[in-house]
């Protein structure tokens, strides 16, 4: 064996990881596959001689390479959307798919990774790196540039806003219950009963994609009317495991037309997030749903 099937051995043995870590850091699979391939790259024109652990120099340079693109994509977006939903990983709603959970690892719900969106590029990168996957804030430091006192301040910006994110009740039982019995209501046009599914906080946030409607709802009331609207107009709304959680496809006419993560906490619904924009659906992998 050649060094460089060595080296291409050894970076497959990192792969999924560093799958996992992009995604965190761009929240879209495209991206993530992109940051992932320019990774191998630079590991194939570099003297890996003087490397003494390879799986954290990937990983710090995986990381160096997100933080471009992050950086890159803020400068290119003129006018921010009101609402982006990071992509979604859409399982069928009988189990989570194998490649799919080995890049989600330890839950990572769309409600994390929306909180993630919001912040800074090198906010996002401490936090990720060393409170995901443990990388020393030492190393951190020489990616963003910064000291090592104050790349602890970014994370811990970072971590301030994450923990305002509502943490989801486990099971995908419960969860399943929840939504289904929301569903119901919305469809029959029950509004006390919808109302009382969900939580006071409650938030939806659908990205309808570029020169398309992007909102924010907020409060039981808001929340309940639009769904009511929503679910009239669907002619199906299909179950699904959206990152690791219990979701939903919007059906008409027989194609996809948003795919819905939720958020339980405490029986009740704290947090929807729909992605309704035609051009990113028809990037996801749906055919899982026709199993």
């Amino acid at each position: 064996m050649d060094e460089r099937e060595f080296l291409a051995e050894r970076f497959e043995e990192q792969r999924t990881k560093l799958r996992a870590v992009a995604y965190r850091m761009l929240g879209s699979v495209a991206e993530a596959e992109d940051a992932v391939q320019e990774t191998w790259l630079r590991l194939s024109r570099t003297d890996t001689g003087d490397v003494d652990n390879l799986a954290a120099w990937l990983t710090t340079v995986v990381g160096r390479v997100c933080l471009t693109m992050l950086r890159s994509r803020t400068r290119r977006r003129e006018e921010p959307l009101e609402f982006h939903l990071p992509d979604p990983l859409v399982s069928s709603a009988d189990a989570l798919d194998p490649e799919q959970e080995a890049i989600l690892g330890d839950s990572v719900g769309i409600a994390l990774l929306v909180v993630l969106e919001t912040l800074d590029p090198a906010e996002r990168l401490a936090f990720v790196l060393h409170d995901l996957f443990a990388v020393p804030f030492e190393e951190i430091a020489r990616i963003v540039g910064r000291s090592e006192a104050a790349t602890r301040q970014l994370a811990s910006r970072a971590r301030r806003r994450v923990r305002g994110a509502p943490a989801p009740d486990t099971g995908l039982a419960s969860q399943r219950e929840v939504i289904d019995a929301f569903v119901a209501a919305a469809r029959g046009g029950d509004l006390e009963r919808l109302m009382a599914l969900l939580d006071p906080d409650v938030v939806v946030r659908t990205d309808g994609g570029p020169g398309r409607s992007s909102r924010v709802l907020r409060g039981p009331k808001e929340v309940a009317e639009g769904a009511m609207l929503f679910l009239r107009f669907a002619e199906l709304a299909r179950p699904a495991i959206v990152n690791g959680a219990a979701g939903a496809v919007g059906i008409v006419d027989g194609r996809p037309v948003s795919v819905a993560a939720f958020t339980v906490r405490g029986g009740r619904v704290a947090a929807m997030d729909i992605l309704s924009d035609p051009a990113r659906l028809a990037t996801l992998d749906l055919t899982v749903l026709d199993s």
